[in-house]
């Protein structure tokens, strides 16, 4: 059976873009609708009840555009906000971090590390749904809290000193693998794999998108699925900074659906 209603993604930013990418590679003809909430970023320090709020907003908004589905595109949402507003919808919503936990954790490693924004990693997320599926799978995971600015372009502290302390400080735990437990962090991997084997991160992008892929009722179109981009704020620096990950065709809409007293 078909469904050609849109698929909806958000993320605090362009990080999102990570998984939406891969989603437009693997699944062209599906009709999305990406949300960036600039206004809010970044995410990993915003308390949780901030965090339901933002979310639950953003859910409205796509429910008034009729999705077929929500796609969490961000970490610190997943671990803070998806189990209180995931049964509120008519419509499916798959967060990452539970969404790619189990094809992670049968990979046959004894120890992985996460990088993180400071809200995933308080939260415990990781270990609790990584040890659901291999309870004697060590996990360390190591806030960043600059990185998602640093992507985002608003910070200006010396990224290359900053990456290279926490790969130093991963690497006394000696992880067969290090998640990069936030859609911004793929952005990094270039300064990343200066100091550390590239093939040692994992990007859940991939993990994910086939997840839901093997899921979704999807759309049996031929033709090129339909795209449009909202932001809550700064729709040129959402332009601008998308080129990393994705060719995003024109300026989103302001939206401001995050901005709305619900929380």
């Amino acid at each position: 059976m078909t469904n050609k209603l849109p698929i909806g993604f958000f993320d605090s930013g362009v990080g999102g873009l990570s998984v939406y990418s891969r989603f437009r590679a693997v699944l062209p003809c599906e009709n999305t609708i990406y949300y960036g909430d600039l206004k809010n970023l970044p995410y990993g320090n915003k308390s949780q009840t901030e965090l339901i709020g933002f979310a639950r907003n953003i859910l409205n908004f796509f429910k008034s555009k009729d999705v077929k589905a929500v796609v969490i595109a961000c970490n610190t949402s997943s671990a803070l906000a998806y189990d209180y507003v995931k049964d509120d919808y008519d419509f499916k919503i798959y967060p990452i971090i539970q969404s790619c936990s189990e094809v992670i954790a049968k990979m046959n490693l004894n120890k992985i590390g996460v990088f993180a924004t400071e809200g995933t990693v308080k939260s415990g997320a990781y270990p609790r749904e990584l040890g659901k599926y291999n309870p004697s799978l060590e996990v360390k995971a190591i806030a960043c809290p600059n990185w998602v600015s640093i992507v985002e372009g608003v910070n200006k502290v010396n990224a290359e000193l900053d990456i290279k302390a926490h790969l130093e400080e991963m690497s006394e735990f000696n992880p067969d693998k290090i998640i990069l437990g936030c859609t911004h962090y793929p952005y990094l991997l270039d300064k990343l794999s200066k100091y550390a084997p590239r093939d040692l991160f994992i990007d859940p992008a991939e993990i994910f998108v086939e997840y839901i892929k093997n899921d979704l009722e999807l759309n049996d179109s031929n033709s090129e699925g339909s795209e449009e981009f909202f932001v809550s704020a700064e729709p040129e620096s959402f332009l601008r900074n998308s080129k990393l990950f994705y060719n995003v065709p024109t300026l989103p809409e302001i939206s401001q659906e995050s901005l709305l007293a619900n929380y």
